[in-house]
């Protein structure tokens, strides 16, 4: 059984940082493509970045330059490592992972496994 479980969502204030982290378990880490998405009230879910099988991460505009997503084999965990945290970052932020490769954040159906969310809340 593939399980994504997240961690490390807090609250925190603008200008602060923040690192999220996903464990997975029941299924070979290497062979992963993985990612991270958030969901604010109200709002459609949207990808956040995403890190393939050898390290190559894409980031939505958003994001780019402020958040930076790896991963470490040895703990079969990736990380979102979040810095000049705006209002706006305020979210559910998601782990999401899938087997073949699969690296866009546009079309969610195409992420095979997710996990339960973690909530960061950004205040002023």
């Amino acid at each position: 059984q593939v399980q994504l479980v997240e961690s490390g969502g807090d609250s925190v204030q603008s200008g602060g940082s923040l690192r999220l982290s996903c464990e997975t378990s029941g299924i070979h880490f290497n062979i992963l493509s993985l990612a991270w998405f958030r969901q604010a009230p109200g709002k459609e879910r949207e990808g956040v970045a995403s890190i393939d099988v050898r390290g190559f991460a894409i980031y939505a505009d958003s994001v780019k330059g402020r958040f930076t997503i790896s991963r470490d084999s040895a703990k079969k965990t990736i990380y979102l490592q979040m810095t000049s945290l705006k209002l706006e970052d305020t979210a559910m932020y998601y782990c999401a992972a899938n087997n073949f490769g699969y690296v866009d954040l546009t079309t969610l159906s195409n992420w095979k496994y997710w996990g339960q969310g973690t909530q960061v809340t950004v205040s002023s």
